[in-house]
Order: structure tokens, then sequence, then C-alpha cells
């Protein structure tokens, strides 16, 4: 728990390559990249470069167009197209009054470093374990990012029900406020005795007409009906000791929320997301065309 997570790096990574390699992109994040050294960033593409066998057996190319095919096909559906929703789902919310905004399992996130003007009147919290959050700033340190007046760390374990009185104690944050709230990349590596402890601690805290937003992988993600995608993307999970724990049908999701006082404002399914936010980036990059990531579910919840 104590280690970086390689999961975070790596969604990082490719929110960085596909920004630097597409004009009109699926989701832009100008400063993913900054948080790599030139070193880093080319040990980790000739890595991922090599493991084309793993993805894609039958590949025919050089490292370049292997590096490519990678990130399109593997590593960028899901933290592209949940970060697209996300921030636009944020903005949406800051228009109509949310004040805060927390972002659980804040990992390599990047958007309080490139926030927009409309973004300026929030307070941000970036909620994660206490090694993740000092080897984050490390990194911004070593880019030269400055961290704005807005911007707040919260050290917290989401498998520890103590993490939100850490929240609740921190003078910036105020429970009468509405906030909007992301869990992006966390719900597989939750169990689901956690998660639910999660939406029991946010439901807490969080008043009326506040937001949860998060992905979610489907009930049969780890089961013989998964696709080739997922399945690969379950084993590289497991290779870097952050084993995938749990996963939901829409029902069972939309009954853990009740429970906790939240209903389904907008769900995506695979399909839904990549009709939504790929469809420019691929009539764009017609020879580079991408999907939704298999399996993967999103969903913004509200408070009642």
């Amino acid at each position: 728990m104590e280690q970086t997570s390689m999961t975070a790096l790596i969604s990082a990574f490719a929110r960085a390559f596909h920004s630097q390699n597409n004009e009109t992109a699926v989701f832009h994040d100008d400063v993913a990249r900054q948080l790599f050294t030139d070193e880093e960033y080319q040990r980790i593409s000739d890595t991922m470069s090599a493991g084309i066998g793993f993805f894609n057996p039958a590949f025919n190319g050089n490292s370049d167009q292997a590096l490519r095919w990678i990130v399109d096909n593997q590593l960028s559906p899901v933290p592209l197209g949940r970060a697209a929703f996300a921030e636009n789902s944020l903005e949406r919310a800051a228009q109509i009054g949310a004040g805060q905004y927390l972002i659980l399992g804040a990992g390599y996130d990047t958007f309080a470093y490139r926030q927009p003007v409309w973004a300026n009147a929030l307070q941000i919290f970036e909620i994660d374990r206490p090694a993740a959050v000092k080897e984050k700033q490390e990194r911004l340190e070593k880019a030269g990012i400055t961290i704005p007046a807005n911007v707040y760390y919260i050290e917290a374990d989401f498998a520890k029900s103590t993490w939100h009185a850490t929240l609740l104690q921190h003078k910036a944050f105020d429970c009468t406020k509405r906030s909007f709230s992301t869990a992006l990349g966390v719900l597989y590596y939750l169990s689901e005795q956690d998660f639910y402890a999660l939406l029991s601690n946010l439901s807490s805290i969080l008043p009326k007409g506040s937001s949860l937003l998060f992905d979610y992988p489907d009930e049969t993600s780890y089961t013989a009906k998964a696709g080739p995608r997922a399945s690969k993307q379950a084993m590289l999970a497991e290779a870097a000791n952050e084993k995938m724990l749990a996963s939901y049908s829409y029902r069972e999701m939309e009954r853990l929320l009740a429970a906790h006082g939240f209903l389904v404002y907008e769900h995506l399914t695979p399909r839904e997301m990549t009709a939504q936010y790929f469809s420019a980036y691929n009539s764009a990059n017609p020879s580079h065309c991408m999907a939704a990531f298999d399996h993967v579910n999103y969903c913004l919840a509200v408070k009642q």
C-alpha cells in the first residue's frame, strides 16, 4: 500500500501520450507529461512497446507503432473516458452551485494544476494514501508546478473508516457546502464492504445535491465472459500487486447507492461512452480509432 501505484502511473502516462500525439483528443491533459522525467517517460514507453507480444501476439510493425497500438487499445480508453466525463460533469455542477471538489484516490490527477477560470471558486481536496500524496507533491515540485491556493491534500486509506474524519477536521472543508466528488479508478481495488463504507462516509458528510462520479467494472469483468482486454488488464493489475477485487451489475450498483441516499443521475455503458466521448476523436483519427473499455461502466449519482 505504501508503494507508488503502478496503475495510477500508467494512467498518467496514457493521458500524457494521448495529449502529445493527437490534436483532436478524447481528453486533453497538458500537465501529465510534466510529472515524468524524460528518462522515466522513455523507460515506460520502451517497456510498453516491448510488451506487444502480450497485448497483441499477431501485431506486425515497429516499436513506435506497437506503443501507439498498446496505448490506444489497452491503456488509454478508461482514463481518457472517465476524465472527460468527470470534468464535463464537474463544470455543470459548479455552474449550479457546487463549491467543493473532492478527488478520492487522486493519484496523478492534474485538474487542480490546469484548472479553468470557472474552477477558481472551488475548494479542491485531493484525497489519497500518505505515500501517494507525498510522491505526487515531489513530482510537482520537480516539475516546477505551483500548487494553487485552493488545493488541499488529505491523507486517507479508503479501506479504513476514519478517513472522512480527517476531511471534516480540515479548516477549508465545509460540510454544509454542496460538493462534487470523483472516485476514478478506485472501485476496482476496494472490496464491496469497503465500497459500502465509502458510500456511508460520503453520505454522512455531504449535503443534499452533492454528486459522486465513478467508473466501475461490470459483473462479467472477472469471469470467462470477459473479453481479452479486460482479462489482460486484470492480469497486469495483479502483477503490480494491485489486484482487482469487486465487480457490480447495474442493479447491484443502483441498490448500493440508494441504500446511502444516492440516486443514479447519469450512467454510461462502454457503447454509450464511445458514442458520446470518442466520436470526435475517431472522426479525426480514422486510422487510430478507439473504443471505450469493455466491461467498464461510468456513473454519476446525486445525493437526495
